[in-house]
């Protein structure tokens, strides 16, 4: 909405107004208990000519309604070349509404490619804190970009020092792989054990519930200050909903059929929507959420193409009951087994066969590359990552192999550590050719403050399976760096996260490649 036709939409407004006040004591004029803007701004998805931008209203953060009782303020927006606001590019206004928490996603196009831009909201008197985003390249524009990647943000075991950090990155793009929020009830009164703070309320099941943690989370000064300095990419894992869920099989499914599953899973989708920056249409109101495609691709002009996959709500269970087996066990290699499920599956072969980016990026939740030694009778193989779906994971090495060797690069969170990876066409010989690479990212609080090792991976360990790099048990986040010819990873860990003003160091940098096989220690 330009200048011109804002003016003219107020003026129309205002005319209406003057017949009926409450229109504009309601809409436009709303008068809040607090700032609405408590749980910050943030922005997503960008492509060359558009940005999706975010808020949600909410006065009183922890009411599942943010404190509003049922009315539809207006909230204007802005978006500029300067932080001043002098030089005012696109500007409009949306309707936050109770059904969607009083959240606003706001899709600005019309926009230059490679530039950035602040912006801001306002409703009444209010005005919120200004963010940062830029847009992407065009598809012609071969400048080397930087971004960060990062997932599980446990709120009750770290501080989110990572965070602060992150946001002094002179980076483009932050991916976010899941573990926003964690579903856990907070403790009983005297049970805080290793915890740093406190979740408020019981496990959390419902609609309510769901946007009282995202509320919770969105709070922390360094989260919020993190999705103000950048654009953000965001898929979920596991704890938006329940621990290791696959599909409607909750990891409890004896206290939990698939029927409530369903009803859960629709209010956890819900409310991620409701506080992410995405490029993704809302459920009509009074339509269950419980199906919910969030995978989708995002181009970095003609450098890369990143796949944000969901690995969660199509996967078939997990083999062997999940968790750590021993194997031979029931179904562990059934050729049916999906992570991603067939839908989902053809999609990312079709991307990486038919896209032209110099870098496929997959942006994905959970462990791709299996240990070298393959797994025999009676070794234990962790059943919720890629080493329990091995057909699936043949199928996407295959795909891999076939149509984008040696400009694959594989983005992992899930299991708190950090670890470099060689991936091989296959994982049965060691003298299968390298076909990608695999920077798997720590936590940025789950696990605790950690330790610079991890005690398994021992030179024996190393020595044992020659694709695994490197290894650490820190907490922190990845910054890429990507050339048209070059992947540069640095691990950036902080010592600990139980105390605040952690500093933050490169613990390891990694380079890879374009069109050579292995990763390189920097």
């Amino acid at each position: 909405m330009d200048r011109r036709h804002f003016v003219r939409d107020l003026a129309r407004l205002s005319a209406l107004a003057a017949t009926t006040p409450s229109l504009w004591r309601l809409r436009w004029r709303p008068a809040f208990a607090g700032d609405p803007f408590t749980l910050g701004v943030a922005s997503g998805d960008p492509t060359a000519s558009s940005v999706v931008l975010w808020t949600r209203l909410a006065p009183t953060p922890l009411d599942p309604l943010g404190g509003l009782g049922g009315e539809r303020p207006v909230v204007r927006w802005e978006l500029a070349d300067d932080d001043k606001f002098s030089r005012i590019v696109k500007r409009g206004a949306a309707t936050a509404t109770p059904e969607l928490a009083y959240s606003v996603h706001v899709d600005v196009g019309g926009l230059r490619p490679g530039r950035w831009y602040h912006y801001r909201f306002m409703s009444g008197d209010a005005v919120s804190e200004t963010g940062r985003v830029c847009t992407a390249p065009d598809t012609h524009d071969q400048t080397p970009f930087s971004f960060t990647f990062l997932s599980c943000q446990h709120y009750e075991q770290g501080l989110y020092t990572a965070l602060h950090h992150m946001s002094e990155e002179d980076v483009h793009l932050a991916v976010h792989l899941g573990d926003y929020i964690y579903e856990t009830a907070a403790p009983a009164p005297g049970q805080m054990g290793n915890r740093v703070r406190a979740h408020v309320g019981p496990n959390i099941h419902t609609l309510d519930d769901y946007r009282q943690r995202y509320a919770l989370y969105k709070s922390d000064p360094a989260l919020r200050r993190a999705h103000a300095h950048y654009p953000w990419l965001l898929i979920w894992d596991d704890h938006e909903v329940d621990n290791n869920y696959a599909n409607l099989i909750n990891e409890l499914p004896a206290q939990e059929n698939e029927a409530v599953m369903r009803v859960r899973r629709a209010g956890a989708y819900q409310a991620w929507y409701e506080h992410q920056p995405v490029r993704l249409k809302p459920i009509a109101h009074g339509k269950s959420w419980t199906d919910y495609r969030i995978y989708r691709t995002l181009e970095w002009g003609p450098l890369a193409r990143f796949y944000a996959l969901d690995g969660r709500q199509y996967r078939t269970d997990q083999p062997c009951g999940d968790g750590s087996k021993a194997i031979p066990c029931d179904g562990y290699d059934a050729p049916g087994q999906t992570m991603l499920g067939a839908a989902q599956e053809q999609w990312l072969y079709n991307g990486l066969a038919h896209s032209h980016a110099q870098w496929q990026v997959l942006a994905n939740q959970v462990v791709f590359s299996p240990p070298d030694e393959p797994p025999k009778a009676g070794d234990r193989v962790q059943m919720d990552n890629w080493h329990g779906y091995p057909a699936a994971r043949d199928r996407a090495l295959a795909a891999i192999a076939t149509h984008a060797p040696g400009r694959t690069v594989v983005l992992t969170g899930d299991i708190h550590d950090n670890w470099v990876y060689d991936v091989r066409r296959g994982f049965d010989a060691r003298d299968r050719p390298v076909i990608a690479t695999e920077f798997v990212g720590t936590s940025i609080s789950s696990g605790g403050d950690g330790s610079d090792t991890i005690a398994r991976v021992t030179p024996a360990y190393l020595a044992a399976n020659p694709s695994l790099k490197w290894a650490n048990d820190r907490r922190g986040y990845v910054r890429c760096t990507v050339s048209e010819s070059e992947w540069r990873a640095d691990y950036r860990v902080v010592p600990f996260v139980s105390q605040p003003d952690a500093p933050v160091k490169t613990a390891s940098s990694w380079r890879t490649e374009r069109g050579q096989a292995g990763v390189q220690k920097i």
